[in-house]
């Protein structure tokens, strides 16, 4: 079996893989600084929760985009499976070419997410992931990815509303009985997904006009990926599991490469 987790600005988002079988799958803070024993008591402990014998790991995989907690996360991960963990960045055969003027400034989990979209579900595809900011990354035939775009997370708007005003609350992210608010939590709700949803369709149309790529298929995934998609009829696919799936299909890529486990 092997590890992997996907780094990000909000949350570890973890799974374990038996071939292509996805076992078990957790969530850790980002934010909480954490040392190498505190990230190795707490990762034994969710495994086994889980009902995944740590032992039974020999192979792992990281995607990251918060560099500050690699170290302690890296030694925690080494000293639970056994080896180094394989760390997605320049070098690693992924099957999709980075074009553009500044392709080594692609975000990990971007390259992740396109790759398991492309291998998934084939190309042309535009891949949204809801996340702590709103990506959008198009992938044409022959996994060619030269082209993203990136918004700010319905979380990041909603922690504006409520941190640079005086009177607006901290609010539950949901989709209210009707835009047509009546009350200022409802108001919220109603600007922060509805504006969501607006943006989401506006911009897969003008990628879909200005590419010219008109049978495009839209696949979506993230934390709030499942709120946006049950609500438009622009996006074709919502994969909750895509991150997690990409870094498998990158760890089988390179297995042979892979850094020696049980050492």
């Amino acid at each position: 079996m092997i590890l992997v987790a996907d780094v990000g600005n909000t949350n570890i988002t973890w799974g374990v893989y038996a071939g292509k079988l996805l076992k078990a799958t957790f969530r850790m803070t980002t934010k909480t600084p954490r040392t190498s024993d505190e990230y190795l008591v707490l990762l034994k402990g969710i495994l086994r929760e889980q009902g995944v014998d740590p032992e039974a790991l020999d192979g792992s995989i990281v995607a990251s985009v918060v560099p500050d907690v690699m170290h302690s996360l890296l030694n925690a991960i080494h000293r639970v499976t056994g080896g180094r963990p394989m760390i997605v960045g320049p070098g690693v055969k992924t099957g999709i070419k980075v074009a553009g003027e500044d392709p080594k400034g692609i975000g990990a989990d971007r390259i992740v997410d396109v790759v398991a979209a492309y291998e998934k579900y084939g190309a042309p595809v535009l891949v949204l992931d809801f996340g702590t900011a709103t990506t959008y990354d198009l992938v044409t035939e022959g996994g060619n990815f030269n082209v993203g775009i990136t918004a700010p997370g319905i979380r990041i708007c909603s922690e504006a509303l409520w941190k640079q005003t005086a009177k607006l609350p901290n609010i539950e992210i949901q989709k209210p009985k009707s835009i047509l608010a009546q009350d200022t939590i409802t108001s919220m709700q109603a600007g922060l997904v509805y504006g969501q949803i607006g943006q989401t369709e506006y911009i897969i149309n003008k990628v879909k006009e200005e590419s010219g790529i008109k049978d495009l298929k839209v696949v979506a995934t993230g934390g709030l990926g499942r709120l946006i998609a049950d609500e438009t009829d622009a996006i074709d696919i919502y994969d909750a599991n895509l991150t997690l799936d990409g870094l498998r299909i990158i760890y089988e890529k390179n297995r042979k490469a892979a850094p020696k486990t049980k050492e």
